[in-house]
């Protein structure tokens, strides 16, 4: 055996508390990769109307989730559709009530205050009720500590905390890092995951490499 089937959407039996996200995404503007999941005693099964916020077609902004993330209960993830325009005197907007007040309005002006897409990397942890800004990228390897709120990029393998969200202390050296980086065992077939866990678990760098 080489470890659970991402497609099943209840990976852990008699829990059904955890999920595999892959399995319960519906919208095209999200995307979550193999045996990322999300814990929620409430229904992990409504992450999309939950945990990710503000998240309009139109304003053409992806959640990307990629490989191995795990996420605890209550993090959301607030996306461009709840940014307001700060480019008149006003942040008021009067034009989704209608009633003339959407006269002359240009909706390209959202596109252009867009901050992007939200990135999580690799093998990323996202603690209990964290809070994740639009257009932040959460590097490989990253921890976001429980509340905290990212409002900016987290590079690769960094802890961080607080609101907004300060770096605590980086998980590795640098080198360990780039090393990390390079192999991305993330990615590679489960099988070859099987064999390598004690390395992986246990921080076996050399043995890592000489598995590639």
């Amino acid at each position: 055996m080489h470890g659970p089937n991402p497609s099943t959407p209840y990976p852990m039996a008699g829990f059904p508390r955890t999920v595999f996200l892959k399995n319960f995404i519906t919208r095209p503007n999200i995307e979550v990769g193999a045996y990322s999941y999300y814990d929620d005693p409430g229904g992990a099964e409504r992450f999309e109307d939950e945990n990710v916020l503000y998240h309009y077609e139109f304003h053409g902004d992806r959640l990307i989730i990629k490989n191995f993330v795990a996420i605890a209960h209550r993090a959301t993830f607030i996306m461009n559709g709840a940014n307001h325009l700060m480019s008149g005197f006003s942040t008021y907007p009067f034009n989704i009530f209608g009633n003339g007040w959407e006269k002359d309005f240009d909706a390209s002006a959202y596109l252009a205050a867009s901050r992007g897409d939200t990135v999580i990397g690799n093998d990323v942890w996202i603690g209990r009720e964290a809070r994740i800004m639009p257009g932040v990228t959460i590097g490989d390897g990253a921890v976001v500590g429980a509340h905290a709120v990212v409002a900016g990029d987290v590079p690769p393998f960094a802890i961080v905390a607080g609101n907004p969200a300060r770096i605590v202390r980086r998980r590795f050296d640098d080198a360990t890092v780039a090393n990390l980086l390079d192999i991305a065992w993330w990615y590679w077939p489960a099988e070859k995951i099987t064999r390598n866990l004690p390395a992986i678990r246990g921080a076996d760098l050399s043995a890592l490499r000489s598995a590639e």
